[in-house]
């Protein structure tokens, strides 16, 4: 039986509710893997890094933790080494990035708020790791123009991860897929954008959720069809989708 048109609007009302970024409908079973796979393996680094950010006002931005898990994996499955963060905040996802590269892996990390970066700042250098992070403030568009303009930066990043301002995930893939190798992996975060991608036209949705899931939606169409990539979206977090650049 299809969903009534009241029964989306209920469940779209509850994935604003939830205090996490899961997709799962049911808390206990989104709790029941934190705790059985994801807090009693997180590194003693991360889980004080995702404690201190707790405590921040603007929370709901950071990564959660069992997609920092997942990142952390796919880096080492991947054997990156020289990657890219676009959306850094206080640095949970690429605290999950430095720990996961190699002694000399570099990730070049850019967010327009240097002070969120510094508030994690302390515990990444703890985890001693900081010295693989370029970090630039400022916007991401013209760095990333400059580097398309210098020529020696094609293709040379293994992984890029973005985490960032949506209305412009379209101009970050139109340059970042010049900078991913072939066979690199750029993923981009909150693809299923707090369940909107699915809720009704007339859903009460929060009023940023609402500004940006039709960024999200042409972002998604504008994936799929792309010929030079392979894609996986998955429900991990508030979604994220793989893009392995196959040309």
């Amino acid at each position: 039986m299809a969903p009534t048109q009241e029964g989306q609007q209920n469940q779209a009302g509850r994935h604003q509710e939830v205090g996490h970024k899961s997709l799962l409908q049911s808390d206990n079973l989104y709790q029941y893997i934190l705790e059985t796979s994801v807090y009693p393996r997180e590194p003693e680094p991360m889980k004080e890094l995702r404690e201190l950010t707790a405590k921040h006002p603007w929370n709901i931005m950071t990564t959660s933790a069992d997609e920092g898990q997942f990142l952390n994996m796919l880096l080492k499955l991947i054997n990156a080494k020289n990657t890219m963060e676009i959306g850094v905040y206080t640095g949970y996802s690429l605290l999950a990035t430095a720990l996961a590269l190699p002694d000399d892996g570099k990730i070049l990390a850019m967010d327009i708020n240097r002070e969120n970066y510094e508030l994690g700042l302390p515990v990444i250098q703890k985890a001693g790791v900081a010295h693989k992070i370029d970090f630039k403030e400022g916007p991401s568009l013209p760095v990333l123009d400059q580097m398309i303009e210098a020529g020696k930066y094609h293709g040379t990043f293994d992984f890029i991860f973005v985490d960032a301002d949506k209305d412009n995930y379209l101009n970050y893939h139109k340059r970042l897929i010049e900078l991913v190798k072939v066979g690199g992996v750029i993923g981009y975060d909150n693809t299923l954008w707090n369940g909107s991608v699915v809720a009704p036209p007339d859903a009460p949705l929060r009023k940023y959720v609402l500004y940006y899931r039709d960024f999200v939606l042409e972002l998604n169409r504008a994936l799929a069809a792309d010929p030079r990539i392979e894609i996986c979206q998955l429900p991990v977090g508030d979604g994220i989708t793989l893009c392995r650049r196959i040309s």
